[in-house]
């Protein structure tokens, strides 16, 4: 096989770890290639951000294929999310504390199998009041932070499937194969109000983007031993230009 020549570009699938902004992960790669390559800069773009409470794949691009990022964000999204049933967050995940509580008694196994099946197809979501979606040139997540009232209005996404892994009220597993631009977190708030109570995600991790799995990708362990197997050097690749 033959090996990866940054410079010019090359697609790598790179599992973010839990906890890690989307941000830190681009420069920690990046960082780590510039030193193997002995440069000081390297064009490096990611297709598609995880929130740092959500793990995975994100799929990086340097040199010209920085270019094929629109391409790949197009790609449907495989995420296997957990979802706790009885309360709300603001951020509807982990990342805020619960600020309403909720009924879950009357929820049955048959009743969330019954509401899975109400937002497979285009359906229209609103996105979460804290996410990147500008509002006014402003993101969302800075003017909730700041406690400014706004409104956020549907987006259409489609959700091709959305299979439950595993019903142990109040807790959910589910596997929702969707279209780009679609939020889990907001995902989980709607599946817990289509229940008559409420929902937040309590772990999130993204299993394909595309052509691109999980099992593809590379860890931050393994970087390094990655480079050194699979990526050029500069006189390599100055070889390699010459034949």
């Amino acid at each position: 096989m033959q090996k990866l020549d940054l410079v010019a570009g090359a697609t790598l699938a790179v599992d973010k770890p839990l906890t890690w902004s989307s941000f830190q992960l681009v420069n920690k790669v990046r960082k780590e290639c510039c030193r193997y390559l002995g440069i000081k800069k390297l064009k490096v773009g990611h297709a598609g951000t995880l929130d740092p409470l959500a793990s995975g794949v994100m799929i990086l691009c340097t040199g010209r294929h920085t270019k094929r990022i629109e391409e790949l964000q197009a790609g449907r999204k495989e995420y296997i999310a957990d979802i706790r049933l009885g309360a709300t967050t603001p951020t509807f995940d982990r990342e805020s504390e619960p600020d309403a509580h909720f009924p879950t008694e009357h929820i049955t196994p048959e009743l969330v199998a019954q509401a899975l099946e109400r937002f497979v197809g285009p359906i229209d979501q609103v996105p979460p009041t804290f996410s990147a979606v500008k509002v006014d040139g402003r993101r969302a997540y800075d003017l909730a932070r700041k406690g400014r009232d706004f409104e956020l209005k549907a987006k259409p996404i489609v959700i091709d499937e959305l299979e439950l892994l595993e019903c142990k009220l109040p807790d959910l597993k589910v596997r929702v194969l969707c279209s780009k631009g679609t939020y889990i977190r907001a995902l989980a708030r709607d599946i817990g109000q289509a229940l008559g109570s409420g929902g937040y995600l309590t772990d999130l991790r993204r299993t394909r983007v595309g052509d691109y799995s999980i099992d593809q990708c590379i860890t931050l362990e393994e970087l390094e031993h990655f480079l050194h197997e699979q990526v050029m050097t500069l006189d390599e690749a100055a070889a390699c230009a010459t034949n």
